[in-house]
């Protein structure tokens, strides 16, 4: 990681010149949020298929893990040719993380095909695993092509910012943190369909990586690895009428499935559709459609996470 990588993870201001963060309702975001998450994913190399990676200074009791996954998959990249783009990943959360301290991500090159490359990440803490992640990588070839239509929803223009919605619940939770990624909802936000005692059945929402990217494929990936691990769950607590914060809700993924179908920019607008199609046994199983604004499906995604909801 270089020296202003390093600047930037630690602040969120260090991205610019001025040393301004643009508040939307009190909630820190915009370019130079974006580029700190940026400088978080942009590993160091500690020696061959080893590297390191640091949490944001303002992190909460536990690494959020759609940056451990996000930096287990930069690990990966960086030893795969960059002639073959990542399809899919599987991945399990074994231990907390902790974000005081530094990840050490060890990679293993566990297959390298004429189409297709397999890695394995451990992610380690302590001498601890704490998350393991295999994913594969494939040249890309042309073969038969379809999917699902993408639900009609309102355009992101449309809806207010999370900021607005969200941000006086913040400051009232005492939970605001810089957001990197632009997400508007289409359906009710989860603590509103609390308040207003419905049930439903899926959360839309439409993302973006709020500024400019590299246009880095593998790092457009990573960054909807992170994207996508904000909202699944809700999907959950959304069917009933609970959420975090707000009620006696404890919880963390488990595991964490992507599909990568076709290329997209994560800092273009995604429309993430998300339903839980079973609850049991203090699990909650989500799962998850990213489509592009023109229509295309680019990424599906399947979460199993522990909720415990008490009275």
């Amino acid at each position: 990681m270089t020296e202003a990588a390093r600047a930037a993870a630690a602040d969120p201001a260090a991205a610019r010149t001025d040393g301004s963060v643009p508040l939307d309702h009190g909630v820190p975001h915009g370019q130079p949020v974006l580029d700190r998450l940026v400088a978080l994913l942009d590993l160091e190399t500690i020696e061959e298929n080893i590297f390191r990676g640091v949490s944001p200074a303002e992190s909460p009791v536990r690494v959020f893990g759609g940056q451990v996954a996000g930096q287990a998959l930069v690990a990966a990249g960086r030893t795969v040719p960059q002639d073959r783009a990542v399809h899919s990943l599987h991945a399990y959360f074994i231990r907390p993380g902790d974000p005081s301290i530094p990840i050490v991500y060890e990679v293993d090159r566990t297959r390298d095909g004429r189409s297709f490359t397999t890695r394995r990440v451990v992610a380690v803490q302590r001498g601890k695993a704490i998350f393991s992640l295999s994913a594969s990588f494939q040249l890309e070839e042309d073969g038969i092509d379809h999917q699902e239509p993408m639900p009609e929803v309102p355009d992101p223009e449309t809806l207010p910012t999370y900021g607005e919605q969200a941000g006086e619940l913040l400051q009232r939770m005492g939970r605001v943190q810089p957001r990197p990624i632009d997400v508007r909802y289409v359906t009710d936000p989860p603590w509103v369909v609390r308040e207003t005692g419905e049930r439903v059945a899926r959360s839309q929402v439409w993302m973006r990586a709020d500024g400019v990217l590299p246009a880095d494929p593998l790092l457009q990936v990573c960054m909807v690895a992170f994207a996508s691990d904000l909202t699944l769950l809700d999907a959950v607590l959304a069917r009933h009428g609970v959420y975090w914060g707000l009620d006696n809700v404890s919880g963390a993924s488990l595991d964490h499935a992507m599909w990568f179908h076709r290329r997209f920019r994560a800092d273009e607008w995604l429309l993430y559709d998300c339903a839980s199609p079973s609850a049991s046994g203090a699990r909650g199983l989500a799962t998850g459609r990213f489509f592009s604004r023109d229509g295309r499906l680019v990424a599906t995604v399947v979460q199993e996470g522990l909720l415990r909801v008490q009275d």
